[in-house]
């Protein structure tokens, strides 16, 4: 199982990006998708998931600004960041958890089989 996160970079405060995560070896349709972060010298934190069944939750630090979607036929899980602020710097992992138990499991890490080796974002205030 491999999860391949791309699409980080440097971007001015109040810009965008969009992240990528590509998900190989395993069935898509059949893992619930998240997103984390770790800014340095913390934890890394929950972003945003998305259900099996398509139920998306969010953080609430980015909540009306990130975008949580996926393209099944790709295995592909997206993360539109918009509005971005300098807190946002961190490097963002994608994860796959094969069963959830609770809708509150997605903000934990230990939730999650499979990570991504994380890609960096950097806003520039």
């Amino acid at each position: 199982v491999q999860l391949q996160a791309s699409g980080g970079g440097l971007v001015q405060a109040g810009g965008s990006l969009r992240l990528s995560c590509a998900a190989s070896g395993l069935g898509f349709s059949g893992y619930h998708m998240a997103w984390f972060r770790q800014a340095p010298g913390k934890e890394r934190e929950f972003v945003t998931g998305i259900s099996k069944s398509g139920v998306t939750y969010y953080a609430d630090t980015v909540k009306g600004r990130f975008t949580i979607s996926r393209t099944i036929a790709k295995g592909t899980v997206y993360l539109q960041m918009n509005s971005l602020k300098p807190e946002d710097t961190a490097v963002y992992y994608c994860a796959a958890s094969r069963r959830v138990s609770y809708s509150s499991s997605f903000y934990y890490t230990n939730t999650y089989n499979y990570w991504g080796q994380g890609t960096q974002v950097t806003v520039s205030s």
